[in-house]
């Protein structure tokens, strides 16, 4: 059923002039200046109003920040928040253990520091989470995932293979190689979470012993020195250092019960 313009307003509790106005075109000198506030802003997309208001006026436009910044919402050109990165977790393949025996869980971790020469040092450390047996602790300026293999290989030659190993997400752990080289070999892999150091709480707990009793009291000037000194420790930690949690036995001795 039509009605008049004048029953709608009525109903719409609207003036007449508000219901019959039509807006003026955009003058071309306005309309240009959008759309070049359009093109910039797509082109320097991490860029916010205030430098686009700039690079405008480099152009010999003049604007205002706010005009540009309107125009920028009314086009949803915002410049988006960073978003956090997404670190790379790797796959396990193990549901969480508590070590119960010799060669169950084995934990793997690494420390860094400096030699006094200037020079980077890492030690990647491997222990059996049961007996606290250190295996390795294998020095060099830099250890990739190859090196991390041939530590672990050798190892297992000496020791025997672990049910699990429980890691940190760090590159060299989660790493394609490495992820097929414990695959093939049967070795299953527990992931701690990100950010949840405790969660490889006996590596953290024989990193800082290492770090308070070895790398902090010791002056190491060169690479070979620094594994000369760093094996004599993992000697010295194993055969005669006696562990509380083992009934102040050392793990060599612990293990050989075992």
């Amino acid at each position: 059923m039509a009605c008049s313009g004048r029953a709608v307003c009525r109903w719409l509790n609207i003036s007449r002039s508000t219901f019959s106005y039509q807006p003026k075109p955009l003058p071309e000198g306005k309309r240009h200046l959008e759309l070049e506030i359009v093109r910039v802003s797509k082109v320097h997309a991490t860029l916010g109003y205030k430098k686009i208001a700039q690079k405008l006026r480099e152009q010999g436009y003049w604007v205002n920040k706010k005009q540009v910044q309107q125009i920028r919402r009314e086009e949803g050109l915002q410049v988006p928040p960073p978003r956090p990165r997404q670190r790379r977790r790797g796959v396990s393949t193990g549901l969480p253990q508590q070590a119960g025996r010799k060669n169950h869980v084995w934990a793997w971790d690494f420390v860094s520091d400096y030699t006094e020469r200037g020079g980077r040092l890492r030690t990647f450390n491997l222990i059996d989470e049961y007996t606290r047996e250190c295996h390795s602790i294998h020095a060099d300026r830099t250890i990739k995932a190859e090196d991390v293999l041939g530590v672990l290989a050798e190892a297992i030659e000496q020791h025997g293979a672990p049910e699990y190993i429980r890691s940190d997400n760090g590159p060299e752990f989660i790493a394609g190689v490495i992820q097929r080289w414990l695959k093939e070999n049967g070795i299953q892999t527990i992931y701690i979470e990100p950010g949840c150091p405790w969660q490889n709480g006996y590596a953290e707990s024989f990193n800082g012993r290492f770090r308070d009793e070895c790398l902090n009291r010791e002056q190491l000037w060169t690479l070979t020195e620094a594994r000369v000194v760093v094996g004599d420790y993992r000697r010295e930690y194993n055969q005669e250092r006696p562990h509380s949690r083992l009934g102040y036995e050392s793990p060599a001795v612990f293990a050989a019960r075992s």
